[in-house]
């Protein structure tokens, strides 16, 4: 006896062309959709984790499609555990292919981390040594992903709170051999980035100065906590439970200064505001995107 397969939906119209260009977006929250629909289409884009969308129909896509008729979208992957050292799980890459296909986000991207285990998976974005074995395993599955949806995958750095003596590189250095060896583009984390220096007593500033800059095609920013280490010691947590840090904005300004503009994305994942403040926070990167576009047109008026 034959089976039918279900058909796929069908993909979204396209309203939107790629690249969305230097315009701030927010994280898409189900609790915000009233009030999203309520107001008229607004500048910006919305982006969420593919692992909340991998079933096929129901409540969740339903407010996805509303969203995405008028929005540009970002997916985020969260669970493909590129760092792995095991082999990519086929039924969630094949999941992942089919919401890029379904949704055509404007934006794609996965984390720099591993979080799997045999056949468990770990609710945490674990780190991993930077060594040539782990760059070769790696790369080779960024090479996967981006074979399965045609597309380039941006990698975001981590935010970490331990670091391997067996690593043989940077972490900048790692990421430019990915990028150069894969052809990926980079997520910069902002925020990750003033965690993890300060976590591990470096600069954030040389990070920046050691980053690939030329490769990002999207920033994120977020909040996070403090909290004391064992030993008393300030110790940063990537909790993305409140507004951006001061210094996380100070850091952003200098990135877009010497990157420009790109699409810059606030991350608040718990402790949920209304609908209002994370606009507000959107409205700052706005803010510092827009007075740098302007700056840079006003310099290209003047050269000519």
């Amino acid at each position: 006896m034959s089976t039918i397969k279900p058909a796929l939906p069908a993909a979204l119209p396209l309203r939107f062309a790629t690249p969305i260009g230097g315009v701030a977006g927010t994280s898409f929250k189900p609790e915000h959709l009233p009030a999203i629909l309520e107001a008229k289409p607004r500048r910006g884009f919305f982006e969420v984790h593919a692992e909340n969308y991998m079933g096929a129909g129901g409540p969740p896509h339903r407010a996805l499609e509303a969203i995405r008729r008028d929005h540009p979208l970002s997916l985020h992957g969260v669970c493909m555990s590129i760092g792995g050292p095991r082999p990519l799980d086929k039924a969630h890459l094949a999941r992942f292919r089919g919401l890029v296909a379904r949704y055509q986000p404007a934006l794609v991207s996965e984390h720099l981390a591993w979080s799997t285990h045999e056949t468990s998976f770990f609710n945490d974005l674990l780190p991993l040594p930077y060594t040539a074995a782990t760059l070769a395993c790696v790369c080779d599955h960024i090479d996967q992903v981006q074979e399965a949806i045609r597309r380039p995958l941006l990698l975001e750095n981590p935010s970490t709170y331990l670091a391997f003596r067996e690593s043989s590189m940077r972490e900048t250095e790692f990421i430019r051999a990915v990028a150069e060896r894969t052809g990926c583009g980079l997520l910069l984390d902002v925020n990750n980035v003033f965690v993890s220096a300060t976590n591990h007593g470096y600069s954030a500033l040389d990070y920046l100065a050691d980053f690939p800059l030329s490769r990002v095609e999207e920033i994120h920013l977020a909040g996070h906590a403090e909290q004391a280490d064992d030993e008393g010691d300030l110790l940063l947590i990537d909790s993305h439970d409140g507004p951006v840090a001061d210094a996380v904005w100070k850091l952003y300004e200098i990135v877009i200064q010497r990157r420009g503009p790109v699409p810059t994305l606030i991350e608040w994942d718990s402790k949920i505001p209304d609908w209002p403040v994370l606009q507000a926070e959107a409205a700052a990167a706005q803010a510092i995107l827009d007075r740098h576009q302007s700056a840079a047109m006003a310099g290209d008026r003047h050269a000519a």
